[in-house]
């Protein structure tokens, strides 16, 4: 791991090309980009941290699903109503500032307030996501 400080400008980080990720229903990536949705790697194993920035129109719904990674989501701005039980438990709402922790294969979703939702998400490494809900 290097020890040199390493700046990061927002603008100079790449927005995902989500046609590329197996693991999501190709029905969503349309979705999504479609309503305007985007997903940026802020970090993806320097000094250890895996994080990325997502941004998500209002209204947006991310179905029922589970990562393979511990994930701290921490809200910037905007909001959700989160299932962290997936479709079936309690929901919660979560507004700026507002963060969630959620176990490694935990499947759980949400949907975007009026506002849409901008977010960040740390792992303890990268993440593959699983849709499937059998």
């Amino acid at each position: 791991m290097s020890t040199e400080p390493r700046i990061l400008p927002f603008e100079d980080i790449e927005w995902v090309d989500e046609s590329k990720n197996p693991n999501a229903p190709a029905e969503l990536i349309a979705k999504a980009k479609e309503m305007g949705a985007g997903r940026k790697h802020v970090a993806r194993g320097e000094g250890g941290f895996w994080c990325q920035y997502t941004t998500m129109p209002a209204g947006y719904h991310v179905p029922p699903h589970s990562h393979d990674q511990n994930e701290l989501l921490i809200v910037v701005s905007g909001g959700c109503e989160v299932w962290p039980d997936g479709a079936d438990g309690p929901s919660a709402q979560l507004g700026p500032k507002d963060s969630v922790i959620l176990a490694a294969n935990h499947k759980y979703s949400f949907t975007c307030g009026p506002d849409g939702m901008e977010f960040f998400v740390l792992r303890p490494g990268d993440a593959a996501a699983s849709f499937n809900q059998s």
